[in-house]
Formats: structure tokens, sequence, C-alpha cells
């Protein structure tokens, strides 16, 4: 195709054709070239009013002196505030009262939920169905008792940890590791436990009368003649179908050979203030399981 022949006021095109047709090299608009410049200016500005530039340890902070975290804290004491009134009211009264009063249960179960997902949801599941090792909260099953006051203790001192003075705390031995029981010793009281419970048949029935002996001498004591428990001492139940850590035989064996020894943090003083405290010991305590108080 033949080329068209330039006009004085054509505008210069890029130098760039295919097959006949070339591209243009037409200004921008003057509005887009403006604004293009403004954001420049802006950009500059904005980098220099707020934090923006990583220093050694910490951006820098801005002529305006803005910071993200001080807004989140302003908004957080700000619903503090709305907040302090009925918190107030969930501190002063009677732990066993909470959840006969509507306006206090339906904030302590809302506000418990979100304490629970945020502290406790780690080792207990979001749904509080527990995991091995992490007791089910939704469940009668309790190891240290599911009344009111005991699980606001639980959570306030935690069980078996070193940070307060006052937590729950057992120590089962490590009857084989520390040779208090021998190897056939231990298979017989593992055999003998298993009979206990609806769960699993044990290994060995021939090992369960010697295991008896060997329970009674040397179990009872925590887990009581009847094997039920002790909670006085977090001691488990044995004859029922729920197992902390496992009810198959070398899951047991390894209870009984190198004891277990689960340790839960305390969430009072920094942590948790006593409001928040008693919202997630009300939120788990509805949750299925939890107790009148004796």
């Amino acid at each position: 195709m033949a080329q068209q022949p330039k006009k004085k006021n054509d505008v210069e095109t890029t130098g760039h054709e295919w097959d006949g047709i070339e591209e243009y090299n037409n200004p921008l608009p003057r509005w887009w070239l403006w604004v293009f410049y403004a954001t420049i200016v802006w950009g500059i500005w904005y980098t220099v009013a707020y934090p923006a530039w990583p220093g050694v340890k910490e951006a820098t902070s801005g002529y305006l002196g803005f910071s993200t975290r001080g807004q989140v804290a302003e908004d957080i004491a700000e619903f503090e505030a709305k907040l302090e009134p009925i918190n107030a009211k969930l501190v002063a009264a009677d732990l066993n009262e909470i959840r006969g009063n509507d306006e206090l249960e339906g904030y302590a179960v809302s506000a418990g939920a979100a304490v629970f997902k945020t502290w406790c949801a780690q080792c207990h599941g979001s749904g509080a169905a527990g995991a091995k090792g992490y007791p089910n909260l939704q469940d009668d099953a309790w190891l240290w008792g599911g009344t009111m006051e005991d699980i606001h203790y639980t959570v306030a001192h935690g069980i078996r940890n070193e940070e307060d003075p006052d937590a729950r705390y057992s120590e089962m031995p490590a009857f084989g590791r520390d040779e208090l029981l021998t190897a056939e010793e231990v298979d017989q009281v593992v055999n003998y436990v298993m009979s206990l419970s609806p769960a699993n048949p044990p290994v060995d029935a021939g090992l369960v009368e010697a295991g008896a002996e060997v329970y009674s001498i040397n179990c009872a004591a925590c887990h009581g003649e009847d094997g039920k428990g002790d909670r006085f001492q977090g001691a488990p139940n044995l004859t029922d179908a729920i197992w902390l850590y496992g009810g198959d035989f070398d899951t047991i064996r390894e209870s009984v050979w190198n004891a277990r020894f689960g340790v839960m943090p305390p969430m009072g003083g920094a942590d948790l203030t006593e409001a928040e405290i008693r919202a997630v010991a009300t939120y788990v305590h509805q949750l299925g399981g939890g107790e009148a108080p004796e």
C-alpha cells in the first residue's frame, strides 16, 4: 500500500510501522500530566508526613506523628470505656448467678467466645472439642471439676505451671522410667486399666488379675479403688471411654512408663482481666458439660 504524504501539521510517529500502519507519538493530555505531577508531589509529602522510610530499628514516624498501632490502641480504649459498666457488673456478680442473669450471661457468652478464640483455641480447638493431650471442653468429663468456680480457678491460675504458685498441681510417677515397677508389672497394670474401660478390651486378659494387685498398691491412691479418679488431684476417671492421650495399649503403657505432665498457662494477671476470665469461664461452662455448684 502506498504511503500517504505527510502534511505540515501531522503528528510525528514513533517510527514503529507494521503493514503500512504507523504509530503516532501523540502528546499526553495536559490534565493527565498535571494529575501525574500532583501524585508525585503528594507521594513525597506522604512519606514525610507519615511513617514510611525504614530505619535500622523502626520506620520514620513522620511529622504528623500518626501511628496505626496508636490508632488501634485508641479504638480499643474507646470500646473498653463503653464496656466498662457491664464489665463492672460481671466482676461484681456472684459466679453462680451469672448464668441465671440474662443480661450478664448473654454478654459473658459473647465476650467469652472472643476470648476463647484468641487465647484458648490454639490448644482446645476453635470449637473446644480438644485434641490429643488437650481436654474436650464440650463433654462432662472434668479432671479438676466443671462448676463455674472450678473453671474460673483453672483459667485464672492454670495447671502445673511455674508462673503461678496457686496453679493446680499433681504429678503422676513415671513407674517404668524410674524403675518403680518392672516391665512385667507395667504390662499387667495396663491390661487391668484397659479392663476397667469399655473403650478397648485388654490385650492379654490373663494379666488382668495380677494387674489388679499392682493397681491397688500403686495407683488406687490417686485414681481410686474403683478407678473413677479424683478431681482434687486431677486424676482422671479410668472407667469411662474418654482418654486424654489415647486408650490403646501402647499409649496407656507410655503414660504408665513415662507419665504425663500437661501444662496450662495461667491467664490471670497480665493476660486477661477478671471480667475476661469470668466471661470465658461462662462460655466454657455453657458449652455442654458445665456443672452446678455442689
